[in-house]
């Protein structure tokens, strides 16, 4: 069909003015809802004395702190990737020594580490010790839950208690206690693989493998079971081990890989010490 269609001319003015109706836009599909983890879609954001960014996202993710001057930031022992020469870096035993104590027992390390620019600003990066993501929340006045291996660093202010997570989470390797972090701050997590969220609406039940859990609303009720309720052994023919049943409404967050499945995956293609102690034999 020509554009000339349908038109008629104007013998004033010369102009052709077309008769044809505008076709209608589809409607621009609502934004998805906010949920409780409030991530910066271009992945940095700035706190209180700090900026922040996280470079190289996906696999290989990096979270840089630029720091002002005498601000700090707090971080798992053993994130740290690189810093300025003049960030002065301070390890102490959070929670004296039960607190210590408690984190030791759930797979953390005992200390955390708090870096200070000293004399003016100054840049840390931080890192996981795994391939994966890492992400930035910008908490206020919040709570959460956070797998002890999810956790990276966070804002001085925030308050990281080492919570009972059951003991059957003990015995299903995933740690028998599980970060609350409470406050308002950035908070870094990061994921084995990328992240997941998922929102449930109020009463709706949802089902995690728990080697896949980063972090969940801490108010959200949940129940460790075996993966099969039918049984122990169907749980244990489908691969599957412990997982929790949480209860809505709130979000959680899941990494879409699990590191200990991975490391069984591996593990064939590990030397392994003989029984006799002098040399190492490959396991099939």
């Amino acid at each position: 069909m020509s554009l000339m269609d349908g038109a008629k001319f104007c013998g004033s003015c010369g102009f052709t003015i077309s008769s044809q109706q505008p076709v209608a836009q589809p409607a621009a599909a609502p934004p998805p809802a906010a949920g409780a983890f409030q991530f910066d879609s271009d992945g940095r954001g700035q706190g209180r004395g700090y900026t922040w960014a996280i470079e190289h996202q996906g696999a290989f993710a990096l979270a840089v702190v630029n720091l002002a001057a005498e601000q700090a930031i707090c971080a798992e022992a053993g994130a740290m990737v690189s810093m300025s020469a003049n960030v002065d870096l301070y390890s102490e035993m959070k929670g004296g020594v039960f607190g210590a104590l408690k984190r030791a027992v759930g797979g953390e390390s005992a200390f955390v580490s708090t870096f200070t620019a000293k004399g003016g600003p100054g840049e840390v990066s931080f890192a996981p010790g795994a391939p994966g993501d890492v992400a930035g929340i910008e908490m206020q006045n919040q709570a959460f839950c956070v797998q002890s291996s999810s956790y990276l660093a966070g804002d001085t202010s925030l308050i990281v208690d080492t919570k009972f997570g059951g003991a059957k989470s003990f015995f299903g390797g995933e740690g028998l206690f599980v970060l609350k972090i409470s406050g308002t701050g950035l908070l870094l997590v990061s994921s084995f693989g990328s992240i997941h969220r998922k929102t449930l609406r109020p009463g709706e039940s949802y089902v995690v493998d728990t080697g896949h859990l980063v972090a969940w609303e801490a108010q959200m009720q949940y129940n460790l079971r075996k993966a099969a309720k039918s049984g122990f052994f169907r749980s244990l023919v489908s691969g599957e081990g412990l997982v929790a049943e949480f209860q809505g409404p709130g979000e959680i967050l899941i990494q879409t890989r699990n590191l200990a499945a991975f490391a069984g995956l591996l593990k064939p293609f590990f030397p392994t010490q003989s029984s006799g102690g002098s040399g190492f034999s490959f396991g099939s």
